[in-house]
């Protein structure tokens, strides 16, 4: 492990003198090649060099106690040393979280698609309430927030809605919604109060940048037309509404979002590219199921992976076993305890996973 945080370091190192070289300052795509490299492992660099610091300090305690002390003296030496050694500890398991290989995808934005599924207008106010609770979440985090397409219906809720969140990070965090949620309430509509179970799927893509992934003109059919509401109802006479068909892939997208047909074009096109991003990872990384599987919540979208019971305030998360009595907060944007038993369990196997190599 500590080879590897040398040569971090030295790469760290390596990489000031790079930035600091005029043909690399005058070369713009090196230029943040080089700073995106060197600020993913600042972190671990930092903490390392804590380490060795501490280190030394352990080291200079150890030898002073070789010395002739008197009890007072001998005893705070013996006191700093037993803090060192659990601050030691500590860096150490820092150090091994940080080794941890980082997803490509985490520091990138995120296109979220949001579906009603079984239980018909139940589960399409449903995927509202999930739309609101991922908002507000953002909004915690000082994200921004842009819907993309929506396809209400007439009781308020959603059958299906798609929406961008730009903010440092929001794969990390976001990534493990993927799958299927299912609500277990009494709905409105319901006069004998019996309680319907219902489900709506979320989806969750890193936003594809186009140096990533390639779409030709040639490969894109292009339809228009009007925008509709509701029950299918027309409410814009002019043919703003966008459909992308990539042809190569048969993939799909609409946005009718925007009364500028350019605008839904190209909010249409950053869902798109980061579909078809998506869908060329899921193939590459198909022959690597197990390494899959050791990343909570990140592969089959038809996973039934949360249960939100309003009678009894309850939120189930089945991939890891926790239940919390905190409904109403978490659907007010507060995932934060749930997220991050998520993150802790994803780095757990993971850590387990390299231990076993």
């Amino acid at each position: 492990m500590f080879d590897r945080l040398q040569s971090v370091e030295d790469r760290y190192e390596r990489l000031n003198e790079l930035l600091s070289d005029p043909d690399i300052v005058n070369d713009p795509k090196k230029l943040r090649e080089y700073s995106k490299e060197q600020s993913d492992i600042q972190e671990t660099v930092e903490v390392y060099r804590e380490y060795k610091e501490v280190r030394e300090q352990q080291q200079d305690a150890k030898a002073m106690l070789e010395e002739k002390l008197d009890a007072d003296m001998r005893e705070m030496v013996k006191e700093e040393l037993s803090e060192l050694e659990e601050k030691v500890e500590d860096l150490e398991a820092r150090l091994k979280i940080l080794l941890i290989p980082k997803d490509p995808n985490d520091d990138k934005n995120v296109i979220m698609e949001i579906r009603g599924a079984a239980g018909g207008d139940e589960a399409a106010l449903f995927a509202g309430d999930l739309y609101r609770m991922y908002s507000r979440f953002a909004e915690m985090q000082g994200w921004k927030t842009e819907v993309i397409d929506a396809n209400t219906t007439g009781v308020g809720g959603y059958k299906e809605i798609i929406f961008m969140i730009n903010g440092n990070g929001a794969y990390s965090k976001l990534k493990f919604e993927n799958g299927a949620h299912r609500v277990q309430r009494v709905p409105e509509t319901e006069s004998g109060g019996r309680i319907h179970t219902s489900t709506a799927t979320v989806a969750v893509l890193p936003e594809a940048e186009e140096v990533e992934i390639e779409i030709h003109d040639k490969d894109i059919r292009v339809d228009t037309f009007a925008s509709s509401g509701p029950g299918g109802q027309s409410v814009n006479t002019t043919m703003s509404a966008v459909r992308l068909t990539h042809l190569p892939t048969g993939t799909v997208v609409s946005c009718q979002d925007e009364k500028s047909q350019i605008k839904n074009k190209e909010k249409a096109m950053k869902v798109l590219r980061a579909r078809v991003y998506d869908k060329f990872q899921q193939e590459a990384q198909a022959e690597y199921d197990q390494v899959r599987k050791s990343a909570v919540g990140t592969g089959d979208r038809s996973e039934r992976i949360r249960t939100y019971n309003f009678p009894q305030n309850r939120v189930t998360d089945h991939r890891i076993g926790l239940t919390i009595q905190k409904l109403d907060q978490i659907l007010s944007g507060k995932l934060d305890e749930v997220i991050d038993a998520l993150i802790l369990e994803e780095q757990s196997a993971k850590l387990e996973s390299a231990s076993n190599e």
